[in-house]
């Protein structure tokens, strides 16, 4: 079960070890916990939507639908609404009702609900930073973390369904400064433009903390169903931007493998791992 914030983050974080294990035959969940409703158009190719949430909520669950055909997985809307990214200084308060603004249990009780009826061995999420630091992915976060910690226990959340107890909770590190840093002096001494060296100054000033990174995933062989679903988000992603701007072949072999750090287990683990089911009974069978 990979639990996202929005529609298109399963397809920029750890997509292609979504797109590797459903190749393997194994049941992959995507959990988008918002519509995505209050997402900006961020493709200039991309023609104007009508304004107001349900237009938008509209065209991303058929981008999501798309995405998720590209990947070979099964999707689940957890129901609520996108809280928006907000800026100013002081910041505005959270839009009424939105995602990030419902208390935790509220928030949680449709996963720890969905764990209990998917029955996942492994749970993807991010880290406590949300990976940045957008509201819907800090809550994602919370939320995850809830049940993970909840859905076995038969005393919490009793009328969310019979208790199952995952095994292995993981945060995705999809843009860690280790990895940018690396296709960038590969970009450049390759002759190849790089887009990330602003992007590596910008991180490295606001002095953000690398986290441990304990698992990393071979997945190079779906590199092109996670592009797939990537372009299936066609008012989020650009398919002349950021995401298409390292070459496939280069990356195939700089950087051939995705990231995350295990966050908890309820199995013994070795690390570090190149399998996100590794310790997990009946896996290899």
């Amino acid at each position: 079960m990979a639990v996202h914030a929005h529609p298109d983050d399963e397809s920029s974080k750890g997509a292609a070890t979504t797109a590797r294990y459903a190749a393997d035959g194994v049941d992959v969940l995507v959990v988008t916990c918002t519509g995505g409703e209050r997402g900006d158009v961020l493709n200039p190719s991309y023609g104007p939507i009508e304004p107001g949430l349900e237009a938008m909520r509209a065209v991303r669950r058929l981008e999501m639908a798309a995405a998720a055909q590209a990947l070979g997985v099964r999707q689940h809307w957890l129901g609520f609404v996108d809280s928006g990214l907000p800026e100013g200084d002081p910041l505005p308060p959270l839009p009424e009702g939105c995602f990030a603004a419902q208390p935790l249990e509220v928030a949680a009780a449709p996963l720890v609900a969905l764990v209990r009826e998917f029955r996942p061995h492994v749970i993807t999420t991010y880290d406590p930073t949300g990976g940045y630091p957008h509201p819907d992915h800090v809550m994602t976060h919370r939320v995850a973390v809830e049940a993970w910690d909840a859905a076995g226990d038969a005393s919490r959340y009793p009328q969310a369904g019979e208790p199952w107890e995952p095994l292995k909770l993981y945060y995705n590190h999809g843009f860690s400064l280790v990895r940018m840093r690396a296709v960038h002096d590969a970009l450049v001494a390759e002759g190849h433009p790089s887009p990330f060296g602003d992007w590596i100054d910008s991180r490295m000033a606001r002095e953000i903390p690398e986290r441990e990174v304990t698992t990393r995933v071979p997945v190079a062989e779906h590199f092109a169903a996670r592009d797939a679903a990537l372009r299936a988000h066609a008012t989020q992603i650009d398919p002349d931007g950021f995401f298409f701007a390292v070459p496939r072949e280069l990356e195939a072999r700089l950087w051939p493998t995705e990231e995350y750090e295990l966050a908890a287990a309820r199995v013994p683990v070795t690390l570090p791992e190149d399998d996100l089911f590794a310790g997990v009974p009946g896996a290899a069978a």
